[in-house]
């Protein structure tokens, strides 16, 4: 499992609830065993060898001190909202688990950027400015009709797409329980559609874990 490289060092992998023992055996196998303390974040296991692994707790899961608690706490069900948002396009869903309950996916048109200079160009720029800020209103009327009467059965809000859009719609007042429950985590997700609102759900569960090998002897 290569992963992502992460910024100041080491790399970023994701693992699915389920399989996060079986990860920790593997770290073990390759590392030695590993001293285990818990931090804000989740666990941190250093092994012998200097090497180690940051677990970091899923979106909605409860803090935990030790390996086995973190691992049932991770793979116990739990209702989380989604909230994708990109351009003109938005996506809203609740999953108890592994299932999606309720979605609704909204497209509106957003006009693409123009090379035209001049006027014309700040005529276009105008132009889309407007379809963009209805398209994000658009958005938050959605959110408050689904996800806001599930507020109070949400373990967490996980959002994704762009970030300036997501922060938009959750500046609507009426959206402040949303707001209130929105994990850090943004997922990185193309244009929303109902297949990437599902698959989303996978991604919302999984643990991330920062790995940073031992420094070279």
């Amino acid at each position: 499992m290569v992963g992502r490289p992460a910024v100041g060092g080491g790399r970023w992998v994701e693992v699915d609830p389920g399989r996060v023992g079986r990860w920790v055996t593997g770290f073990t196998d390759r590392h030695g065993p590993p001293v285990t303390t818990a931090e804000g974040y989740g666990l941190r296991l250093a092994a012998p060898d200097g090497a180690t692994a940051e677990l970091h707790t899923p979106p909605g899961a409860p803090a935990t001190a030790d390996l086995a608690g973190f691992v049932a706490a991770a793979t116990a069900p739990r209702r989380i909202g989604l909230l994708l948002a990109r351009k003109g396009a938005v996506a809203v869903g609740v999953a108890a688990g592994e299932e999606l309950e309720v979605s609704k996916v909204d497209t509106r048109y957003v006009q693409g950027r123009t090379a035209a200079g001049g006027w014309s160009q700040q005529r276009f720029a105008r132009r889309r400015d407007n379809q963009a800020k209805a398209a994000l209103a658009d958005a938050a009327e959605l959110a408050v009709r689904l996800l806001l009467p599930a507020a109070s059965t949400l373990s967490a809000l996980v959002c994704g797409g762009d970030r300036r859009a997501v922060d938009t719609v959750l500046t609507d007042r009426r959206l402040a329980p949303l707001a209130a429950l929105r994990a850090e985590r943004l997922l990185d997700v193309p244009e929303p559609r109902h297949a990437v609102l599902v698959g989303a759900i996978a991604a919302a569960r999984a643990v991330r874990i920062l790995v940073r090998d031992p420094e070279p002897t």
